[in-house]
């Protein structure tokens, strides 16, 4: 259903990974999608995890979608300009969604993985949250101005599990949880002019980065601490990320929801939406999660177990490790 024909939309840092989800997504609901990237095709690339703005366009187009690449490096506050100002002029002012999600930290982060802080150079930070936590704010003031002047729009800040618990380290974490601020603290400013501002958790998303490390893992694996890496417990693809900002892109009153976190998993089940190969992964703070990733055993019978969330004041008092007061 093409529920978003007419709109236009931009998803930053969409070469690949949940860029490349979301875009996809919110061009099968119709939208016109511009993504950015730094690697306009594969000759471009940094790394060798691949992933270029040609590949993206062209698996959009596949799906019958509308796709405008912009090559952009999201560290250049000029080149942000540059390409806010080509959607105004482009679109007549319009821009009905901004999807912060260019983060270059991966592999800085995966380099560091199980390393203290004080053991890591402090450019782990910038390479954590320049393109990432800061990218994201300059990004929104762009696309504020635009949206301010229609009275109407969507900013979704893509954020994470790690902003109220210890995952991939302090830089992440103290990024992530400051997404979740960005967003926050972006809704109370921005409310009173019709936009809303929320922020999106996905759960275990199996990106090309993450499946690699989860080969990783299965290959270096001498006990069962990284099992729910090596068998892919409860992971979503990029695309169920996608269908689900979608939908929450049409929502008639969606600035009932401003300045919260959005759940992926929690959304695509009210909304009804599937994943990629049919299937639904649930929250990950649903029972159905937390009793198999503890006892492993379960995950072959977790269908059997009750889908209910389980309240934040529990989770902070056992799982979670956000700051308390």
């Amino acid at each position: 259903m093409k529920h978003l024909e007419g709109k236009v939309t931009l998803v930053t840092g969409a070469t690949r990974g949940l860029g490349k989800g979301i875009a996809i997504g919110l061009s099968e609901a119709g939208a016109t999608v511009y993504i950015t990237g730094r690697s306009l095709n594969n000759s471009c690339s940094t790394n060798n995890i691949g992933g270029s703005l040609d590949e993206t366009q062209t698996a959009i187009e596949e799906a019958g979608g509308v796709c405008i690449p912009v090559q952009v490096d999201h560290s250049n506050d000029e080149q942000v300009r540059l390409l806010f100002e080509r959607i105004q002029d482009e679109q007549n002012g319009q821009l009905d969604l901004l999807v912060n999600n260019a983060y270059s930290g991966v592999q800085a982060l995966t380099d560091a993985y199980g390393k203290p802080f004080w053991d890591c150079e402090p450019s782990l930070w910038d390479a954590s949250n320049n393109v990432g936590l800061r990218s994201h704010y300059v990004a929104s003031v762009f696309a504020a101005r635009m949206m301010t002047k229609r009275r109407q729009g969507l900013i979704c800040t893509l954020s994470s599990w790690g902003g109220m618990s210890y995952i991939f380290g302090t830089a992440y974490g103290a990024g992530k949880a400051a997404c979740d601020r960005l967003a926050a603290d972006m809704a109370v400013e921005l409310k009173p002019h019709n936009i809303t501002s929320v922020s999106v958790w996905p759960g275990i998303v199996g990106t090309e980065h993450f499946s690699r490390l989860a080969l990783e893992v299965e290959e270096n694996a001498t006990d069962q601490k990284n099992s729910w890496l090596s068998d892919r417990y409860n992971w979503e693809t990029p695309l169920l990320t996608g269908r689900v900002i979608a939908q929450l892109a049409c929502e008639p009153n969606v600035i009932k929801r401003t300045g919260r976190v959005q759940i992926v998993a929690e959304l695509a089940k009210q909304y009804g939406l599937v994943d990629q190969d049919g299937n639904r992964p649930v929250s990950l703070r649903s029972l159905r999660f937390l009793l198999p990733f503890a006892l492993p055993s379960l995950r072959k019978y977790s269908w059997l177990i009750p889908d209910i969330k389980m309240p934040w004041s529990l989770l902070l008092l056992t799982t979670l490790s956000s700051p308390k007061i």
